[in-house]
């Protein structure tokens, strides 16, 4: 089935609304094991986008390599934003996200008038002015733009983790699970890169005493509950 290319239609729409500064925010990174979360910020103005551009992950690995370089030059602006493992683990996914998705936006020479965020969830919220768009990386281009230069960038960062830590297989799972991830898990035990609140400490007995849980704020020790729900509705 042939890929749609992605439109300014949204973009179009708020600007019809009043906005003059649209920003588009994709993550990559949120189901890793190992690594940050990074959240990439685009703003592509109207102009018409290079030749193949779409949802990061409908691109080979060549294709993204090469599109990226592209891409830097052809946006109005762009930032990246990170939220380490041990944000995530001692904030959880959702305020992990918004905390790499807010130094994304600082990180532009722009202010942003709206945002458009990939998915059905907004997990940025105010004081930015936010629509969310399911399958946002494959039909605004904006969003595609900020997908391809957030994907790109994480993996060359997992690629270097790579070299300190060769067993895990970085430069080739970048932090996901895989057969080669799972095995240096086993044998070897997380790095100081891994989620220690993650659930696939369940299943390494060896390892599961270094399971970090989640206490929210005032939840009188429930949150590691909390916590648990919330990997599982997100995947972990």
């Amino acid at each position: 089935m042939p890929i749609v290319p992605p439109t300014h239609s949204v973009e179009r729409s708020l600007r019809r609304a009043g906005a003059r500064t649209v920003v588009g925010l994709d993550e990559v990174g949120r189901g890793a094991w190992a690594g940050p979360v990074t959240v990439g910020a685009a703003v592509t103005g109207l102009r018409r986008p290079p030749e193949g551009l779409t949802d990061s992950k409908l691109l080979t690995e060549p294709r993204r390599r090469a599109l990226a370089p592209v891409l830097a030059d052809w946006v109005t602006a762009y930032a990246l934003g990170h939220a380490s493992a041990l944000e995530c683990d001692e904030l959880g996914m959702t305020a992990a996200l918004r905390l790499a998705a807010v130094r994304a936006l600082e990180a532009l020479p722009v202010e942003p008038d709206a945002v458009i965020l990939d998915g059905k969830h907004d997990y940025l919220g105010g004081p930015w002015r936010v629509r969310t768009v399911i399958k946002g990386d494959q039909s605004c281009i904006c969003v595609s733009a900020a997908s391809v230069l957030a994907k790109v960038h994480r993996d060359g960062l997992m690629a270097g983790l790579g070299e300190e830590h060769p067993a895990y297989g970085f430069a080739d799972n970048a932090g996901y699970p895989s057969p080669v991830h799972r095995a240096a898990l086993e044998e070897l035990g997380p790095t100081e890169h891994h989620r220690l609140s993650w659930s696939y400490l369940d299943g390494l007995p060896r390892w599961r005493h270094l399971k970090r849980i989640r206490v929210l704020p005032g939840s009188g020790g429930a949150g590691s509950a909390e916590a648990a729900g919330e990997q599982l509705a997100l995947g972990f």
